[in-house]
């Protein structure tokens, strides 16, 4: 019986644009207790890339946030599109943001971003990349930089870097013995 509960009433889901919907639940916790409602904030699956180039260094982006009202230093990432495997998003996101090619690619996993309130996963991949494209320009408003571990830490440290999801990224390969950020 435990196993039941608790249970969707009802789903509504609301467009609020090309990437976002606003999903609202109606659920019930057991057996006559109310209703009650949940909301939670539907997105496209994401990846975040930890790409390391053939000298040792990191690409990392740094662009302006809407959400924040900011500009933020960021790993290489992106929504993935219906029907993309995440790797191939993988590739596709780390040549248009950086202009490096892809020589491997390894899932690190996949994790839920907010279990309380958005309903994707993120994807996070490590890349061992191949030579920048010579023909490389920039996407609009995007700046690149190649740096090394110890410069990552200093900009996380120093509140630069502060998208949880790509610090989550780095753990998983320091957890699968692929990094080791000095301290």
């Amino acid at each position: 019986m435990a196993e039941d509960w608790p249970k969707i009433r009802a789903r509504r889901t609301t467009r609020v644009s090309p990437w976002v919907e606003l999903i609202e639940r109606d659920v019930e916790f057991a057996p006559g207790e109310p209703v009650q409602v949940y909301h939670a904030v539907g997105q496209a699956d994401y990846i975040a890339i930890l790409a390391i180039t053939p000298d040792g260094r990191i690409p990392i982006v740094r662009q302006y946030r809407p959400a924040l009202e900011a500009f933020t230093w960021e790993l290489p990432a992106g929504l993935v599109d219906p029907g993309e495997d995440p790797a191939e998003t993988c590739r596709r996101e780390l040549l248009e943001e950086t202009g490096f090619t892809t020589r491997s690619v390894r899932a690190l996993g996949s994790n839920v971003p907010c279990s309380g309130r958005l309903s994707n996963r993120v994807h996070s991949f490590f890349v061992e990349t191949g030579e920048r494209s010579t023909d490389f320009t920039p996407e609009r408003d995007l700046t690149v930089d190649v740096i090394t571990q110890t410069e990552l830490v200093r900009l996380i440290k120093a509140g630069e870097f502060v998208q949880q999801l790509h610090i989550g990224t780095l753990l998983m390969a320091e957890l699968q013995s692929l990094l080791k950020l000095p301290r």
